[in-house]
């Protein structure tokens, strides 16, 4: 009796230890829309660091300053060691034996996304790097979105507080740091003020509100025109009589295809000014076509931080905009 105990035991133990190993993975770390990249110097001083650099380099538009899609720093694979490894977006790139494109998940750490990229020699590395750039952005892009929507998760605002989101049948994952500065039932404004560093007197905005749909082909070409319409009727300057929220007039938006909630949706990033003031920033707005409820769900964020960058405080009103679940 006594040795099936202890073999039972050990069994136990075992299993315990293979079973585990997920669990006990190291908390990864790194700031949003960074990546490591590991190749060697040689490399990264060459074409291939070159066009990492000119791809990831990238500029976001809509932003008043010039900033990247995504930040990159390098490594050497001798140096690639535990310190290393717990970071949360890396791609492993190189010469290898054959050529190789894949994405692992939470290897070293949680939560974790690493890109490898192999061919035989260095021109193929640059030439698969090449093929596949737009999906290893798309890949660390929402890897980070995922990431920021699991925190606000944890610390959520309760948004069945909001009339307008329960008369919209529409629910958001919302930090908690957001107040309520204007909730109609048919218009729902939130603000965060930002305190950190010189942004500390600025804010970041969220709107929430809907539209009929009337011509379905016409939608992307009438999201300026609607978000004037509801900036004069509810975003008031310092003086109500003479200022409102518009649309900066020397910049012209990007409007993309996209998708929200499994629904057609289009991505406006621009840059939005109060009429005859000095105040401006960036704008992220997705229309979202519910054809079941004949109307356009409209979801804008906005941010007011002079004098630092804004990739931060927008991609954040990104993660908040793409939770968005409509009944």
């Amino acid at each position: 009796m006594k040795n099936i105990f202890t073999l039972f035991a050990i069994v136990l133990l075992l299993t315990s230890c293979g079973g585990n190993e997920k669990i006990t993975l190291r908390s990864s770390v790194g700031k949003v829309n960074k990546v490591m990249v590991v190749t060697k110097a040689s490399d990264w001083n060459g074409d291939i660091g070159k066009e990492i650099r000119n791809s990831f380099g990238e500029l976001m538009v809509g932003l008043p300053q010039p900033e990247s899609l995504l930040s990159v720093s390098q490594v050497a694979p001798n140096g690639f060691g535990n310190m290393m490894k717990v970071g949360r977006n890396i791609m492993i790139i190189g010469v290898g034996d054959e050529e190789q494109y894949y994405v692992k998940k939470d290897v070293y750490a949680q939560p974790q996304t690493i890109v490898y990229v192999y061919a035989k020699d260095r021109a193929g590395v640059v030439k698969m790097f090449k093929k596949h750039e737009k999906e290893i952005i798309k890949t660390f892009i929402e890897s980070d979105i995922s990431m920021v929507q699991h925190l606000f998760a944890k610390h959520k605002l309760d948004d069945s507080q909001f009339k307008t989101l329960q008369n919209l049948g529409i629910s958001l994952t919302i930090n908690k740091n957001f107040n309520t500065v204007d909730d109609t039932g048919d218009f729902l404004w939130l603000r965060q003020h930002l305190s950190s560093g010189i942004a500390k007197t600025g804010s970041n905005n969220i709107l929430v509100y809907s539209v009929p749909l009337e011509d379905e082909t016409k939608v992307a070409d009438s999201i300026v025109a609607v978000r004037n319409r509801i900036g004069k009727k509810y975003i008031p300057g310092s003086d109500p009589e003479t200022m409102h929220m518009i649309t900066e007039k020397a910049y012209t938006p990007f409007t993309f295809d996209a998708v929200i909630d499994g629904k057609k949706a289009y991505e406006t990033r621009g840059k939005w000014e109060v009429k005859n003031d000095f105040m401006a920033g960036p704008f992220l707005n997705y229309t979202v076509v519910d054809k079941k409820n004949n109307r356009l769900v409209i979801f804008e964020g906005f941010t007011y931080a002079p004098s630092v960058n804004k990739r931060a405080f927008l991609f954040e009103l990104e993660a908040i905009a793409k939770s968005m679940k409509i009944k």
